[in-house]
């Protein structure tokens, strides 16, 4: 792949590119607790955007997607929010670089990738993270990688119209290869933890199904987090959000919550407690009580968030049964895409088995199964020639 991008950018533009890459990205745990300024627990992945690039002198932006076949030009002196939806992605990170004071002359650019579209992996994150990766090294200008980070949110924000958290970005950006991040979203602050996949598996099964709710539901769950934090700001000063809500909080104005706004808060609550347990037992290489934490994941999510799914549900549900597999939850804003299960190296083909005996996507065909590998974040990519 890596190559034929290569070999594509020298057709097109006749030079020889520089090489760069962003992966998509896992999160183990700790789901919609973002924006709540809690705790998520994302890693890189070995699915990955490469990009080749190089500087021009005909003052225009020059893109080619490779995955689907098409060109994209423009002035490089004027540019804006394009028709050309992938080329927004791109364009976006020019725009925050410069809205920054940093000059970006005019450059060509090729890029395709291997990370699932519509699996949760974060493909747009990859891009806008490649992008601003390969624009810093290209101009050398020396922007640090927690920077690159918010540019590459900012265009999503600003070029693609999706006011997204900053995890995806964050774990394309700073993976470590063996290591989950532990990402603060408040303060940004982040550590790495060990995860010895030597003999374990991450396996990625697609339900088929779109997230088709998942942008109106999402903002419903926002607006009820947000009661929930009004509530609790009435009777305690230091509450700024859920992140710094009790159980005992919530279950002391359970009543005043009422029954959904009670649940909502209280998933939250619990899911920051159980990814920080999580990290205590990978620190422990207790992986079977890590397992155990993202079923209960999984519950939380469908039960009190509500953001699950039939088919989300009846694949974690697959997963319990498969001697084997330690655990298993929904990934993901939920109403579809992936679940992710923690499987042992030697039972992986039979829980695939399970799944592909038990489960067809909404149109009848056997679900999409990735398995994944821990990468390290963005980077220059070298080819041998």
């Amino acid at each position: 792949m890596n190559q034929k991008i290569r070999d594509k950018f020298i057709a097109l533009f006749g030079a020889e590119p520089q090489m760069f890459r962003a992966p998509g990205r896992v999160n183990l745990i700790g789901e919609h607790t973002d924006y709540n300024e809690g705790f998520v627990l994302p890693a890189a992945v070995d699915k990955m955007i490469a990009f080749a690039v190089k500087p021009n002198s005909v003052g225009r932006f020059r893109f080619f997607a490779f995955d689907l076949n098409e060109s994209f030009e423009t002035e490089a002196d004027n540019i804006g929010v394009s028709h050309t939806a992938w080329a927004n992605y791109l364009l976006g990170v020019v725009a925050q670089f410069r809205k920054a004071g940093l000059t970006v002359p005019a450059f060509d650019c090729v890029f395709g990738g291997n990370v699932p579209l519509g699996a949760g992996m974060s493909s747009s994150a990859a891009i806008e993270v490649g992008m601003a990766f390969a624009i810093n090294s290209m101009f050398g200008l020396g922007v640090n990688r927690l920077t690159m980070t918010k540019f590459a949110q900012m265009a999503e924000h600003e070029y693609a119209g999706v006011n997204c958290g900053i995890m995806d970005q964050f774990a394309s950006m700073h993976g470590k290869a063996g290591h989950v991040v532990r990402l603060d979203c408040r303060s940004l602050d982040f550590e790495y933890f060990p995860l010895d996949m030597t003999n374990y598996r991450l396996v990625l099964v697609n339900t088929g199904v779109k997230h088709s709710l998942a942008s109106s539901e999402y903002n419903k769950r926002r607006a009820e987090c947000e009661e929930g934090v009004r509530i609790l700001q009435k009777y305690y000063n230091g509450v700024r959000s859920l992140r710094d809500a009790t159980e005992e909080m919530i279950e002391a104005h359970r009543a005043e919550f009422g029954d959904v706004v009670y649940r909502r808060c209280s998933y939250i609550v619990e899911e920051n407690e159980r990814l920080l347990a999580g990290c205590k037992a990978l620190a422990d290489g207790d992986f079977a009580a890590f397992g155990q934490l993202m079923f209960g994941s999984h519950e939380g999510l469908s039960h009190k968030y509500e953001v699950s799914c039939t088919e989300l549900d009846q694949l974690v549900a697959i997963a319990r049964t498969v001697p084997g597999v330690l655990g298993s939850r929904m990934m993901g804003g939920g109403f579809g895409g992936c679940t992710i299960t923690l499987v042992e190296k030697t039972k992986v083909a039979d829980f695939e088995s399970a799944v592909k005996r038990n489960y067809k996507t909404p149109d009848g065909r056997e679900p999409v199964i990735y398995e994944v590998v821990i990468a390290d974040g963005a980077g220059e990519l070298r080819i041998e020639n």
